[in-house]
């Protein structure tokens, strides 16, 4: 039987995000595929880029300032936008922008569904906002959410609970302490890991609206990964060049 080579805890996609980001909507077909590449772990970071002070409310002025971003994510990528969200979301000026409730939702599913619930979560959240014009940040949308999900109605409220005010923040400071470390610019990047340790941001730019590529791409860092291990692993045979 061959010796198998276990892939390094560093074989890691690094996704560093917030739920009310627009550009973070249109990497999520990039974020998507990574998730199906083998032996690549993706761990998300919520950066809370509405949350506390930067919580806002819809004006007409915000319409304005992201309707054109929009109209080019949805150019650069082919990620849907609403008319919901258009002419309604966007229209209504009692709506409050606020990333932390979101992100209190994505820790409790990924409380309950570990490994995948907080990219599920993120989906749905995205999707409700951008296609549907619904308010992220309100309690009865992030139930209705995991009820669509067909998860517990009781098991997500308590999950919830558990993780509202300060589990959340402390997750946010964590996020930005992240986007710090490795000289992020912004909502969204994306950080590789490899198996030393070290951390390379992405540039996305080549990428969006190119998620086959990308996986390409993150699959043949997966395989080198595995050629690096193979190669240092006990009793591992030099090369012949």
């Amino acid at each position: 039987m061959a010796e198998v080579i276990a892939l390094p805890r560093g074989a890691t996609l690094h996704y560093i995000h917030d739920p009310l980001c627009g550009w973070c909507y249109a990497a999520a077909p990039l974020v998507e595929a990574a998730r199906h590449v083998p032996g690549l772990a993706v761990r998300w970071h919520a950066g809370g880029m509405m949350a506390g002070p930067g919580r806002r409310g819809i004006t007409p002025q915000w319409r304005d300032y992201v309707m054109p971003h929009d109209r080019r994510i949805a150019a650069l990528t082919g990620q849907p936008f609403g008319t919901a969200y258009f002419d309604g979301l966007l229209r209504d000026t009692t709506a409050v922008m606020d990333s932390e409730p979101p992100i209190t939702a994505m820790l409790a599913a990924e409380t309950l569904h570990p490994g995948s619930g907080g990219l599920d979560m993120l989906h749905r959240l995205q999707t409700a906002h951008y296609v549907q014009g619904r308010r992220i940040a309100d309690g009865g949308v992030l139930h209705a959410l995991a009820a669509e999900a067909g998860w517990d109605a009781a098991a997500f409220a308590a999950a919830l609970a558990e993780a509202q005010d300060a589990p959340t923040q402390q997750h946010i400071a964590r996020s930005r302490q992240w986007l710090r470390t490795v000289g992020g610019q912004g909502f969204p990047t994306l950080v590789l890991e490899a198996a030393d340790g070290t951390l390379e941001v992405q540039d996305l730019s080549p990428w969006l609206g190119q998620p086959a590529r990308w996986q390409h791409h993150l699959a043949q860092w997966v395989a080198e990964q595995r050629r690096e291990a193979a190669a240092s692993a006990p009793g591992a045979t030099p090369a012949l060049v």
